[in-house]
């Protein structure tokens, strides 16, 4: 079985791009529109790693990265935000919340699937 990717984004079209670059490397990817629908995939199926966006509705990503952390079935998924807040200091704050790394967007697929990798390892061969 591949690794897998849970991708958190309320933008229908950076869900799309993700899925499709992730999958054509051969990734697993279950993407969702907000932190409620995570909430709700994870208890089907734990992922390798979890790509969240920072500004979504309900819960913003800084919160849903917190509440994953603060829970003994989850805390060791590693988080990735990839977000338009872009300063230093959100960056930082996205790294205190229990982050692994943090992408600004407009990202560089490239750089984003090597950071990927380099976090959950090679997806599976096709």
């Amino acid at each position: 079985m591949g690794r897998r990717v849970a991708v958190v984004d309320d933008d229908r079209d950076i869900r799309d791009a993700l899925r499709g670059a992730l999958t054509d490397e051969g990734y697993d990817v279950t993407v969702v529109p907000n932190g409620l629908r995570l909430l709700s995939a994870l208890q089907v199926d734990k992922p390798d790693l979890i790509v969240l966006d920072v500004m979504m509705s309900w819960i913003d990503g800084f919160e849903l990265c917190k509440a994953i952390k603060r829970n003994a079935d989850y805390q060791r998924i590693p988080v990735m935000f990839i977000s338009a807040k872009n300063t230093p200091e959100d960056i930082q704050h996205g790294l205190s919340c229990g982050a692994v790394d943090y992408v600004t967007k407009p990202f560089d697929l490239p750089t984003l699937l090597a950071k990927i990798e380099k976090i959950v390892g090679p997806p599976a061969p096709h």
